[in-house]
């Protein structure tokens, strides 16, 4: 019995020192996996907080575990008011990540390498020289029974809904929001915001900054293929640059949002997969890269980071909008600017108004219309300009049009966003929907049909 008793105790000791050694090495060189995940955790609930004013409990659970990977149910959080930051960790332990809200760009992983310090941007103007709306403010949605009655309908409007606005010849007509969330709260747009990029990169063109045909972009693409990649080519998402683009695991898009201090760097080191211009690949990387070949055209750093709001959000009225950026000081112009409801159709709206406000030209004279041509390579899918040309997909089977069994314009072009974030314009109509929620692809939902009702009450 002695010698079974040393057995049981040496198998235990055993036992112990393998969960300290798996304990120990999770703690010391955390799997990537689990960084992803407690980065994204840090970063969401800090922008949340800071830019948003949410709770940050709400956001964790509601935002980030819910609709998530599973490891991300074992993540807990702390939230520093103090600094304005957020970490997070697996288990309370493992794989600590620090988010930081900078003043004017909103809040930043802060990965091995660092933050760059000293970056802020101006804030937005007083609301008192605001651009007004094209034809002025609200009209409450009873004025319109029908349109009253659609807003109302959850099937319409979708599960996880969290705002609507509708938008009618220059004059906001009808809007929702779910419980928790008003017309100020600012929500994230995710990929919406490519094509807010284009926009910004249109008043760049506008200095003579950049164009469209140019070739020989970045330095480290010198003297080999990737030299012949132009900024047309980045925009319409027929780089060939080699990106993965898939979520909910680590891949080229994960790692670069949560792991990489100089996100355009890490996209541009990628090597070709394809030669430029012939192959359409969705990626979040080029889209990076053109956030910093704008931002070094314009020379000087602080100008740049300035540039979106002044050159941009101001002219418009969009006084809500923050645009994210990295560690490094590039916007993360594939996926991170928080606006309210209302400013994402003021975005909608400039360019259904073919990116004049108010009289202004804010882009370039027939730059919108540019943007709205297909992609080469996008088989009519994608425009030039960082937009869709259909609604989302969701379960419509492949082969089959996005928006078939709907009745849309022609002319209606979309920005679309992960987990439901949709603005659909549609110029023939004079009409901006907006709708904004937390909404996995899997699920299913097509705001098409909400559009498509919208669309006939407000002929």
């Amino acid at each position: 019995m002695r010698v079974l008793a040393k057995i049981a105790v040496f198998v235990v000791a055993l036992a112990v020192l393998a969960v300290v050694g798996i304990a120990g090495w999770l703690y010391v060189a955390p799997p990537a996996l689990i960084r992803v995940g407690t980065a994204y955790s840090a970063k969401m609930v800090c922008s949340n907080v800071f830019l948003a004013d949410r709770d940050a409990a709400q956001v964790l659970a509601e935002d980030v575990q819910a609709p998530g990977h599973p490891i991300l149910g074992y993540i807990s959080i702390e939230v520093d008011e103090a600094h304005r930051a957020v970490s997070a960790a697996l288990l309370g332990l493992f794989g600590r990540e620090r988010a930081v809200m900078r003043e004017g760009l909103g809040c930043a992983v802060v990965p091995k390498g660092g933050l760059q310090e000293g970056l802020s941007a101006s804030e937005a103007a007083p609301a008192e020289t605001q651009a007004p709306w094209p034809e002025g403010e609200i009209v409450a949605p009873s004025q319109n029974p029908e349109l009253e009655a659609i807003l109302a309908d959850d099937g319409l409007t979708g599960p996880g809904m969290r705002a609507v606005v509708v938008v009618k010849n220059g004059r906001i007509v009808g809007e929702r929001y779910g419980d928790g969330f008003s017309a100020v709260t600012p929500l994230l747009g995710w990929s919406m915001t490519k094509t807010v990029t284009a926009a910004i990169l249109g008043t760049v063109i506008a200095e003579g900054k950049l164009a469209q045909g140019q070739e020989n972009l970045l330095e480290i693409w010198n003297g080999d293929e990737r030299s012949a990649i132009t900024l047309a080519d980045l925009m319409a998402m027929s780089s060939g640059l080699a990106f993965n683009e898939d979520y909910g695991d680590v891949t080229d898009v994960t790692r670069m949002l949560y792991l990489e201090p100089d996100m355009a760097g890490f996209a541009a080191a990628k090597p070709l997969a394809a030669e430029p211009g012939t192959t359409f690949s969705y990626s979040s990387g080029t889209t990076l890269i053109l956030s910093r070949l704008w931002q070094d055209a314009l020379g000087e750093p602080q100008a740049a980071l300035d540039w979106p709001r002044e050159a941009l959000f101001d002219r418009i009225g969009m006084a809500s909008a923050v645009l994210e950026a990295d560690a490094s000081g590039t916007f993360v112009g594939s996926s991170y600017l928080y606006a309210t409801a209302r400013d994402w159709a003021r975005f909608g709206q400039l360019l259904l108004q073919e990116g004049r406000w108010n009289g202004t030209d804010v882009l370039p004279l027939g730059y919108v219309a540019w943007m709205r041509q297909a992609a080469p390579a996008s088989d009519d899918a994608y425009g030039r300009g960082l937009l869709w040309l259909h609604g989302p997909r969701g379960t419509t089977p492949e082969g089959t049009h996005a928006d078939d069994g709907f009745n849309l314009p022609e002319d209606a072009f979309w920005l679309l966003g992960h987990d439901g974030q949709t603005v659909t314009v549609l110029p023939s109509q004079g009409l901006v929907v907006v709708r904004m929620g937390l909404t996995p692809s899997k699920l299913g939902y097509k705001p098409q049909a909400l559009v498509e009702a919208l669309a006939g009450v407000l002929p």
